[in-house]
């Protein structure tokens, strides 16, 4: 098979698995992140307004299928560890009919519902057609998203988080020069930009899916013993489900924030929209090393290697504590170029409240990045349902606050940005008290 995280020196392990996922996430980024520089330098603040709202639906619907296939690659990473070949096989083919069926359901319901959606965002009545246009294009990729995230996530369950990076890389600068060519030559408006996406999503799905029939067929070969079993599929959704539902609280949150902060009017919105994308790309390197942990404490969990699960969780909470305080003195200091480029120079407005937005927010990812750990340890350890509380908790109360505090005509939509570190710290403390009251005992 591929590497074992059961083994070798724990922080030098998990950072080498680590590091490959962070490259490719944040090449994933890319495909948005393209889409928003070209779109706001060729096609005006509207359109980014647009793409931007539109972007948030997104994130929330492809959260659905990546917390199925994270929660599904735990259970990959603790057969594994236990060298339960024929538990892996079933589990494999139990995890693609049920990604395969939630694929199929949500693309029915959302181009059934479209105008529903548009409208349910609350967007201004003058991005409306924008916004429908790059819609219906951009959810006919969620095959493609389908196929990468699930033959992503079996390749890392295995230890192999450097052929994801591999495909992700190709299709990102695909992607650039796709909506290059859309948008700037061809004028194809933002139906281009989400047509240059969609394109670059399907060669990273079909290629990765191509690859791993080649490098494992004995995996994906369907023998007589391998079956279908309804034990397969209950156990699959019971580490899915919750997953599932804790990403989809954590976007379902992010989008219920973005009806907010559209009533603020265009201006916010170019400046939420331009801001959100750096403010994810700063932070998903520790977001993804959230997710390797949790891969690499699935493992040694099914391996029954508890001292090192231990060893592993001092070393990645003081390696999430020292990147994240890193990447929050960088945003923080450039806060204005950054800015600069998604948005114009002369959009004043629009960049200094995109500034505004990053100088709050951006100095608090040492938070986020302690909360990733602790999602990604319950996953781990099988308590996915305390990753769902902790999300409700973070994602709730920032919600909560949010329009509470945005209410106050002296904070306005500063009130939507102090709402985020302040969700958190308080699922931060929650985490980690319920760590030290219950789960370190049952560890010893």
């Amino acid at each position: 098979m591929e590497n074992e995280l059961t083994k070798g020196p724990v922080i030098k392990t998990m950072l080498r698995f680590a590091v490959p996922m962070i490259l490719g996430n944040l090449l994933q980024q890319c495909y948005n992140i393209a889409d928003t520089l070209i779109v706001g330098k060729f096609l005006g603040a509207d359109a980014l307004a647009a793409v931007g709202s539109a972007f948030s639906l997104m994130t929330f619907l492809t959260s659905i299928l990546l917390g199925l296939a994270m929660g599904s690659g735990t259970v990959f990473s603790i057969r594994f560890g236990q060298k339960d070949t024929l538990g892996l096989k079933e589990g494999i083919l139990a995890s693609f009919a049920l990604l395969g069926a939630v694929t199929i359901l949500l693309n029915i319901l959302i181009f059934a519902g479209i105008d529903w959606i548009i409208w349910a965002l609350r967007t201004p009545a003058d991005l409306t057609a924008l916004m429908r246009e790059y819609l219906i294009v951009i959810f006919a990729g969620m095959i493609g998203i389908f196929l990468y995230n699930f033959f992503a996530s079996l390749l890392r369950s295995l230890g192999n988080s450097v052929t994801p990076l591999i495909f992700l890389a190709v299709s990102a600068c695909l992607n650039i020069a796709l909506d290059l060519l859309f948008v700037a030559v061809l004028h194809r408006g933002v139906a281009g930009a989400a047509e240059a996406t969609v394109l670059s999503q399907y060669v990273s799905g079909i290629g990765i899916a191509i690859y791993t029939k080649i490098k494992f067929p004995a995996l994906l070969k369907l023998e007589p013993a391998v079956r279908l079993r309804l034990g397969r599929i209950r156990e699959i959704t019971s580490f899915s489900a919750l997953t599932c539902l804790q990403q989809s609280i954590m976007n379902l949150g992010i989008l219920a924030v973005q009806g907010l902060v559209n009533s603020f009017g265009t201006t916010i919105m170019a400046a939420f929209a331009a801001a959100v994308k750096i403010d994810a790309f700063a932070y998903l390197p520790v977001q993804d090393f959230g997710n390797a942990f949790s891969i690499f404490v699935a493992q040694n969990f099914g391996a029954k290697q508890t001292d090192r699960i231990k060893k592993g969780i001092r070393a990645a909470f003081l390696t999430s504590l020292c990147f994240g305080l890193l990447i929050s003195l960088c945003v923080v200091a450039l806060a204005r170029p950054l800015m600069t480029l998604f948005i114009d120079a002369e959009e004043t407005a629009v960049i200094a409240e995109g500034v505004r937005y990053l100088r709050i927010e951006g100095a608090f990812y040492f938070l986020i990045g302690a909360l990733f750990l602790f999602y990604g340890l319950y996953r781990a350890l099988g308590k996915p349902g305390m990753s769902v509380v902790l999300t409700v908790v973070s994602l709730g109360l920032r919600v909560l606050l949010a329009y509470t505090l945005s209410a106050i005509p002296a904070l306005g939509v500063v009130g939507i940005w102090w709402s985020v570190p302040i969700g958190w710290l308080l699922a931060d403390a929650l985490g980690a008290g319920y760590y030290l009251a219950r789960q370190r005992r049952r560890m010893e």
